[in-house]
């Protein structure tokens, strides 16, 4: 007799346990998961700044050179990288509830220093201040 109610206590442990390691694993899966996503978007969003630190750089030293010059060109390429790299994070909101996507075309495109700020904070705030000037 003991030996039938031990049997049937560890059927109902199994059938508590088991559920439970199974939730365990998920959770575990959606943490490692949701680690590689915050990794990747923090990817991009350094790549981001980097390619828009990259662009004030090379602006700033077109302001020295004729319009013309290779630099000018060269400063073009480089906003080309920058809209490539804002593409995938186009949609988050920045300051003024613009989007990064709207900011960094009126920062590039059209010169817009308030634009440019929104874009230079939102780098600060992802933690890449030291990317941008």
């Amino acid at each position: 007799m003991d030996a039938v109610s031990t049997g049937g206590d560890m059927v109902r442990g199994l059938r508590v346990i088991v559920p439970v390691l199974v939730l365990a694993a998920v959770v575990a899966g959606c943490s490692s998961s949701d680690g590689k996503d915050d990794r990747r978007l923090t990817g991009l969003r350094e790549s981001y700044c980097l390619h828009l630190g990259t662009w004030q750089k090379a602006r700033n030293a077109v302001h020295t050179e004729a319009p013309e010059s290779p630099e000018a060109e060269e400063a073009e390429s480089i906003a080309q990288d920058a809209f490539r790299a804002m593409r995938p994070l186009r949609d988050e909101t920045v300051e003024g509830g613009l989007t990064l996507g709207e900011d960094t075309v009126s920062a590039i495109n059209l010169g817009d220093s308030f634009a440019e700020a929104h874009v230079v904070r939102y780098c600060a705030d992802a933690g890449f201040e030291t990317l941008t000037r």
